[in-house]
């Protein structure tokens, strides 16, 4: 498959991976359609490794995209790891220029929980 130009482009959280993938894959079955190697691996792993449905992780990106020291790509990744501890928020933000204070930590620790429960 030759791809001429890009149409549009934006980031997704592992769970909507998901969903989507899903969606193609029941779409694929009922066509009675191969559903190839590699697709079949990326959904297993979709599968795998989301923890919330996609609904709730775009709700907490974007819960984490209201923060002032909030790049779309930490908050989709925060949404994919799903941190519990100040800790492994401190390792997403490593490559970043600043730190986040406790109640910044905090704060994100709370939006994270609430989108487990």
């Amino acid at each position: 498959m030759i791809v001429k130009e890009v149409l549009s482009e934006e980031l997704l959280t592992l769970a909507e991976v998901r969903e989507l993938l899903t969606k193609i894959a029941d779409e694929r079955r009922e066509q009675g359609l191969e559903i190839g190697y590699s697709f079949r691996k990326a959904l297993r792993h979709a599968e795998q490794f989301s923890k919330i449905s996609g609904e709730k992780s775009r709700e907490l990106v974007n819960k984490l995209l209201e923060l002032e020291k909030m790049k779309p790509a930490i908050a989709i990744r925060i949404a994919d790891i799903l941190p519990q501890s100040r800790d492994e928020i401190r390792s997403i933000y490593a490559k970043e220029k600043y730190t986040l204070s406790n109640e910044e930590l905090d704060l994100i620790l709370d939006y994270v929980l609430e989108a487990i429960e």
